[in-house]
Order: C-alpha cells, then structure tokens, then sequence
C-alpha cells in the first residue's frame, strides 16, 4: 500500500467517525428540538452540524452526501427562520433523514453508488416536510422497529469507533515522559549489576522501576478510557420511537453521560442496555389514558444514568412506570417450579427471577417482550463483565435496575488457590471466606457434596474432579466459599496462595466459551494460570444439585 493510499484510508477513518458523531448530535437535538421548539440555538447547533457534513463530503467528493445534507439543511433554516413550524410529524422526517444519511454514507464510501429508495426519500423530503405528510418507512426506521437501537449503518460506524481512540495530548505526553523514566532506571539497574552494587542500592532501583511501572500501567489504562455518553445517546431515539411504535408516550433523560470507563466494558454493555429499556418500555411504562388516569404526567419518564462509587462504575436505568408486581412473579415462579413456596422471600429474592432463562410475566407475546428472553441476556452479559445487578421497585410508582461494574476489564485483583502442580485465580469480589474441609468430606475427593456452615447448608465442588485433574488430594483441603448473584457455593481447593493482582489474557477463539473459564495471566515465575468464572461454576453446581444451592 503506497503512502496515498495510507493517507486516504485514514482521511475517509475520520470522515466516517466524524460523520457519525455529527449525525449522533443531530439526532439527540431533534429530540430535544420537539420539547423545546423555542430554543434558537438548538436550529443553529442543528444547522451547523448538517452544514458541517454537507462541506465534508463535498471536499471527498462524495457528491450524494453533500447533496441530501443541502436539503436537510436547507430545511433546518426554514426552521431557524421560522417559516416552517415545528411539529413532531416534522421531527419524525428529519429523524428519518438521519437515518438515511448514516445510509447514504456507508453506501457512497464502500461502493460508491446509493440506492434509488435514499434518493427519492430525499427529493420528496421538503414537499413532505411543508404538507406535513408522512414518506413511506423504508430499511433504516422498519430495522429500528424491529430491533430498537440497531440501524442500518451503525454497525459500520460502530467498527470504525472501536478500533480508534481520541486521546488527549497531555495524556501522551504523560505516556511518553514515564517511557522516558522507565529507561532511565532500567540503566540505573544495569550499571548496579555491573558494578556489584550494594543490597540497598539495588532495593531501592527496583522500588522505583515498581513504582514507574505502576504509574505507566495506570496511564495507559487511563487511555482507554471513555465516556458513556456515546453508548446512551442512542437511547433518546429508540425511547422515543418505540414508545410511538407501541401506543405510548416516553422520554428518556441521561445522566453522567462524562463518566468514563473502559472501551471494552462499553462495548459488552450495548445490549444490556436495549434489553432494559425495551422491558421498561413494555412492562414498565403504561398507555397515556392509563397514567392520565393514575394522575401521572401522560409522557413517561426515563433515566439512564451512570457513576463512580468506590472503584466501579454504576449503571442506572430508572422508570416511572407501572413497577413489578410482586404477587403475579411469584405466581409464575411457583407455576414454572422455580419454588416450591414464597414464604419468607424478600423483594430482593422475588425480583431476581426476572433474571431466569424463560421467565416473563407478560400476558402476550409482542415484538418488545413476552417470550422469556431478554432480561437473562442482561444477567449473563454483566456477569461476564464481574459485575452484579440489583433491583427496586415500588409497585405503582417505578423501577430502578443497577449495574455495578469494574471500571477495566484488563487487570483484576484476584486470590489464588492451587490444585495439584496448577494454580487458577478467583476474582476477589467473588470470595466471601475461606474455610477448612472437614475430614468426614476428604473421603470423596471425586464428587461434590454439602457441608454446614454456620448452620446453613453450603454445596461444594472439587476443582479436581470439576477440571479432571490427576493425583492425589492432600490429607488436608480447604474450601472457599464464592458468591454471585444472590447464589452461594464452595469449591474445594489443595493451597491457599492469597491475593493477587492479575493481567487478563485472552484465551484466544480456539478457547472462547470453555465452562468454568474466564480468561488467564501469567504468573511471576512464567507460568499460566486460569482465570475461573464464578457464575458459571456456579451454573455448574445448580445443574449438578439445584436443590442445594444456597441463596
């Protein structure tokens, strides 16, 4: 690839994030626009932002771009005179026009031509827009319909965000001033060697190469991190949309959109976030007649919002809506033998359920819900991120769902535990205690079985029987006790090593998916140690004895 190419290639990178981060504002004003159809700088912000794509394109010479953003121009500033009234008929076109100029975008930059159903939506846009009339849906809303929050083109642009990173100067110039000290004293320690330095020199070198490590691994994990507000703002939009789609007025208002978090955690967070909002949308937010009548405000009401609390970040989607009613959960759970009784459940417990594969309390099947899938996608995307999900709700009055996550996904502070010549490493939020096997257990080194803890009956399994390993258990074992979502279980391990901080490696595709297994990292002396997924052992356990699973 020559030079020109490289250079091309990274202009139309920057052409397609820009794009997308225009076309992402625009639609996050229209909305705003239909609430506040007064506000003069929300036409000009809104202008600009199509002015900007228009000049864009133009310089590449994508002329098809440039021309359908004229006409949304042109017709923001009839808006901005105000010469066209504002309605949300009106906002419902421009929104569309959104999504087919994200559809216009991709199809120009790939193959160059665009399709004839962009084109015409275009040509019949500003008579549609004066007449008040609406243009026949097309690809990009019928998609939006059917799978809210994923349009034609977003995938696209969403590959082309993921793979860059906007990162600040003095971020790097922070970055390359540690490289620059990391040289320093790994000189320092070679000349120390060399010269047969004494004990304390030498200790006091490596505390300082420590100390810069750390700082380096900390700038660079800084780095990676960015905000939410990218991730939620598309959630204006599928509120609004489906809430319509559906017979029902909603609104969706976002907080700490600045707070940042790994890109890698953004990413696994997408879907959990669809799948919340479609719930409090279907379950949730009730028909307008309804409200009205209850003596709420006729449109619902909606809050994503996100912070940092004692080393993680907190999600939070928060709903005025109907709240989940206790009595019809419990119904289902006795009718689907999840229990046998509901005395003695706390709210915590009833709500839980909702989590369960194939559980809903809706009454029909509908394109939002009603099919038992969705909130336990939830459940195992945020188990597979370490974090934990809790539940409030007031019946009548709303819901609150909360995710509690690590702010990284790279490093983990993890305990080690040894079975046999191999060490695993357990995530140390996971482990409540760590207790001795009794001898009367030691007898059944291949199974798993119960024991008592305080009082209360604690399943166990056997690493070693669990990861079919050889050799003998020593006389002595112990079990530590993990807890995850709300379940509680042993697992029986040779060492206790204590606590660690790990580096997450990939295990690669070949390894994706194993049972039990989260990841690795290396060990000080070179060698791998796996990293255990605490929800899955326990899904394990609840296969291996359902009955026994504490919690």
């Amino acid at each position: 690839m020559s030079p020109e190419d490289i250079t091309l290639e990274m202009v139309l990178k920057t052409f397609l994030v820009e794009a997308e981060e225009n076309l992402s504002k625009m639609e996050e004003l229209l909305i705003t626009l239909e609430t506040e159809p007064e506000n003069d700088e929300l036409f000009h912000t809104i202008f600009r932002m199509a002015h900007t794509l228009k000049g864009n394109a133009s310089s590449l010479g994508f002329v098809q771009t440039a021309e359908s953003a004229h006409v949304v121009e042109d017709l923001l500033q009839r808006l901005r005179n105000r010469t066209l009234p504002v309605h949300d008929r009106l906002i419902s076109l421009l929104l569309q026009a959104v999504d087919y100029l994200r559809r216009i975008v991709i199809e120009e930059t790939e193959a160059g031509t665009v399709s004839s159903a962009a084109l015409n939506f275009f040509r019949r846009l500003p008579l549609a827009a004066v007449e008040g009339e609406e243009i026949p849906v097309d690809a990009p809303t019928q998609d939006r319909r059917k799978e809210p929050g994923r349009r034609e083109g977003d995938r696209h642009f969403t590959n082309e965000r993921t793979k860059t990173l906007r990162i600040d100067i003095d971020r790097l110039d922070r970055l390359l001033n540690l490289a620059g000290e990391v040289a320093i004293a790994q000189g320092r320690l070679g000349q120390l060697l060399e010269w047969k330095g004494r004990r304390e020199d030498l200790l006091e070198a490596h505390q300082e190469a420590n100390r810069l490590f750390i700082d380096l691994q900390e700038q660079v994990m800084k780095i990676r991190m960015v905000p939410v507000g990218p991730i939620f703002r598309p959630h204006l939009r599928t509120v609004r949309d489906v809430a319509r789609a559906h017979g029902k007025s909603a609104r969706l208002s976002l907080e700490g959109e600045e707070v940042e978090v790994d890109t890698t955690v953004i990413e696994h967070l997408k879907d959990p976030l669809v799948h919340m909002i479609r719930n409090a949308l279907d379950h949730g937010i009730e028909p307008p007649d309804r409200r009205k009548a209850l003596g709420k405000d006729p449109c619902g009401r909606l809050v994503l919002r996100a912070f940092h609390d004692a080393g993680s970040i907190v999600i939070q989607l928060e709903d005025d809506g109907a709240g989940l009613n206790r009595r019809r959960i419990i119904e289902k759970a006795l009718s689907k033998g999840m229990i046998a009784s509901a005395e003695g459940l706390s709210d915590e417990e009833v709500y839980r359920f909702i989590f369960e594969p194939g559980f809903s309390t809706a009454e029909a099947v509908t394109d939002l819900s009603g099919r038992g899938v969705g909130m336990d996608v939830v459940k195992r995307n945020i188990d597979a991120l370490r974090g934990s999900i809790s539940v409030e709700s007031n019946e009548g009055k709303g819901t609150t769902i909360t995710f509690r996550l690590p702010l990284t996904l790279a490093i983990i502070e993890g305990f080690a535990v040894g079975v046999g010549s191999e060490t695993y490493i357990l995530p140390l939020e996971a482990v409540t205690e760590c207790v001795e096997l009794p001898r009367e257990e030691s007898v059944h080194p291949n199974g798993d079985g119960v024991i008592s803890l305080r009082g209360r009956p604690l399943p166990y399994l056997h690493l070693r029987s669990l990861f079919h390993l050889g050799g003998s258990p020593p006389r002595r074992q112990s079990v530590v006790v993990v807890n995850s979502g709300g379940k509680e279980a042993g697992l029986v391990v040779d060492l206790l090593h204590g606590e660690m901080q790990a580096v997450i490696k990939s295990l690669g595709k070949l390894f994706h998916g194993l049972p039990g297994i989260s990841g690795s990292t290396i060990l000080g002396d070179g060698r791998v140690a796996l990293i255990l997924d605490v929800p899955g052992l326990l899904r394990e356990a609840v296969k291996r004895r359902p009955e026994r699973i504490a919690g």
